[in-house]
């Protein structure tokens, strides 16, 4: 049975915004990000990073819609 990846990224070409966001998300919860591979921070630290990526995009998509 095959299973399908949902963790494919609509638009490609985003990969290097989205991957500056992260950076500068991290840097604001005070995540230690480095270049690579960063398998080692908590699964904690990157919900917090991904909660606010993602808190982050619905504000502007909200303040868009105005």
């Amino acid at each position: 049975m095959a299973t399908s990846n949902s963790n494919r990224r609509l638009v490609p070409e985003a990969k290097e915004s989205l991957d500056k966001f992260k950076y500068e998300v991290a840097s604001e919860v005070g995540v230690n990000l480095k270049n690579g591979y960063n398998g080692d921070i908590s699964a904690k630290d990157a919900g917090r990073i991904g909660g606010n990526m993602v808190k982050k995009m619905i504000q502007q998509a909200e303040n868009q819609m105005k």
